[in-house]
């Protein structure tokens, strides 16, 4: 009797260690497979908003930057350009007001910015048509885009798309809106946020 006592015992312990090294096992095994439903921090670096220094951007110049993985063009856009943009006829664009374009509702006018800020054009540089990069033309009277109408802007070489310089596009072009304009909003008058709208800062 004493024999199947202590053989039960054993049994009973030896079932019991082997469930908890087997749950242990499981609980284990099973950290990794939920963590990979958590987004990797260069995941969230993608979507994450950033701040670029225009301190030392001089007027009529341009930089890139990426945001979620896509181009952002920053041009800092002389008197005389923003002038131009104010003086195209509504019927040379196919979308004069941005009724129809991807943009904040803060983005107004001709100058599709911030009030205050019309110096500064900040958009997605992704041609709306097939996704190419639109070369940056602000080359006044060139003749390969016009000559005396063109009055500076962005250039699709892919398929022959024209922008002015607030991303509007020219009717005609095979692109179907203006030039995407992404949430922004600025920390002081040298860093803009791009992925943050003004009430948000």
């Amino acid at each position: 009797m004493e024999n199947n006592d202590v053989n039960n015992s054993r049994r009973r312990f030896l079932t019991g260690a082997t469930g908890l090294v087997g749950g242990a096992g499981v609980v284990g095994a099973s950290i990794p497979f939920f963590s990979s439903w958590k987004p990797s921090a260069k995941a969230k670096a993608a979507g994450a908003p950033i701040k670029v220094n225009i301190g030392k951007l001089e007027p009529g110049g341009r930089i890139v930057v990426e945001w979620r993985g896509k181009p952002v063009y920053i041009v800092r856009r002389t008197v005389e350009s923003i002038r131009g943009v104010n003086s195209i006829a509504p019927e040379m664009l196919k979308d004069f007001q941005s009724a129809a374009a991807s943009q904040p509702s803060y983005v107004q006018g001709a100058a599709r910015t911030l009030s205050g800020k019309e110096e500064f054009l900040i958009m997605l540089g992704l041609c709306t048509h097939l996704g190419c990069a639109p070369t940056y033309r602000p080359d006044v009277g060139a003749k390969d885009l016009g000559g005396e109408s063109w009055l500076g802007g962005f250039f699709c070489p892919c398929h022959g798309s024209k922008f002015d310089l607030s991303g509007r596009v020219y009717a005609g072009a095979p692109a179907p809106t203006n030039l995407e304009i992404p949430p922004h909003s600025y920390e002081s008058d040298d860093i803009v946020i791009i992925g943050v709208d003004p009430e948000e800062v």
